[in-house]
């Protein structure tokens, strides 16, 4: 299987400088779990839905939020970013995605061309979308 047949694509990214209201928005209005981070088209980072939570106050938009709450939004993705992403190219195959997962803490793979450009990216999800045809498939 090529990689590219699992990886999801466009990818979604946003800038070490962007405040963490505009992830916000993109995480509340779409399904995604992973944002890249890029900076002149490369990749420096990923945030994850959860360093997302991790960031913002839990009193945002609840009847005690305060100020401070609300100044959490203002916090820079590259404050939250995880650097230095493991990533592979779209030369790589299912058991590279498999084996970079296994001997990584990760949730998702960034797939970059030759330059370092964000071309997709594959999580675990992907993983298990996969498993699940290919289980269906054998049943029927």
């Amino acid at each position: 299987m090529k990689i590219s047949d699992l990886m999801s694509k466009p990818v979604v990214t946003v800038e070490p400088d962007d405040a963490l209201s505009v992830v916000s928005e993109i995480f509340n209005n779409t399904h995604f779990h992973h944002l890249l981070v890029v900076e002149k088209s490369k990749l420096v980072g990923v945030v994850s839905d959860r360093d997302w939570l991790k960031a913002l106050s839990p009193n945002l938009d609840t009847a005690s939020e305060q100020a401070r709450d609300r100044a959490t939004l203002n916090k820079r993705v590259h404050q939250i970013m995880s650097r230095h992403p493991v990533t592979l190219s779209v030369e790589s195959n299912l058991v590279d995605i498999i084996k970079c997962f296994d001997e990584h803490i990760i949730s998702c793979i960034p797939i970059v061309d030759e330059t370092n450009k964000p071309i997709g990216i594959v999580s675990w999800r992907d993983l298990i979308k996969l498993m699940r045809q290919r289980v269906k498939q054998k049943e029927a």
